[in-house]
């Protein structure tokens, strides 16, 4: 063999173990380095969308710029979850009454969606343990392995560094993988009523 013959085939080789993350397909459960937690599938996001009926939203900001705002809107107009706004600081967020903390609430959500800085997370994790919700879920930008450990040893779902909001409208097929909308229209039934 040639030279050139070795060479073409070092380029048809498969690729080393640490060139094939690469490779992978979007939504697959590799940990980004420096994380250690993995998160649930889509079919457990999935899932855990599908049996909650109510949504706590730590730091709700009534900022319209404010991603948490954004969230509130959707939540409020399209799907059929029971929202509840938590911050000390405001009194009504979208016609809404807010809450000084979980523990305020009338009910016992089921997800408690946070906005908050990541030093603030695992006190928060602790705060959703201590009412009973049932999952935490940390927004996009959002990940800390304590607030995770904490919650996932009282039993609490958890998810991190996704966007509430784009699951739900993806899982309804209004949006992408990656959280944009398709364009398509379809007269497919939806999956969920919510």
């Amino acid at each position: 063999m040639s030279s050139t013959d070795t060479g073409s085939a070092a380029s048809c080789a498969l690729p080393a173990p640490t060139e094939a993350a690469a490779c992978e397909l979007p939504g697959t459960a590799s940990a980004a380095p420096g994380r250690s937690w993995v998160g649930p599938g889509q079919q457990s996001r999935f899932a855990l969308l599908r049996r909650s009926t109510s949504v706590a939203i730590v730091g709700a900001s009534n900022n319209p710029a404010r991603a948490s705002y954004f969230v509130g809107t959707y939540l409020l107009s399209s799907s059929s979850y029971d929202v509840y706004f938590v911050n000390p600081r405001e009194t009504e967020i979208l016609g809404q009454p807010v809450y000084a903390s979980l523990a305020d609430l009338p009910v016992v959500p089921d997800i408690v969606d946070v906005f908050r800085r990541h030093d603030d997370l695992p006190g928060v994790a602790q705060e959703a343990v201590d009412v009973g919700a049932r999952a935490l879920w940390l927004q996009l930008g959002s990940w800390n392995e304590d607030a995770a450990a904490i919650a996932e040893a009282e039993g609490l779902s958890v998810v991190m560094d996704r966007c509430i909001k784009i699951e739900h409208a993806r899982f309804h097929g209004g949006l992408h993988l990656a959280g944009f909308d398709t364009g398509v229209i379809s007269s497919r039934r939806q999956l969920l009523g919510r």
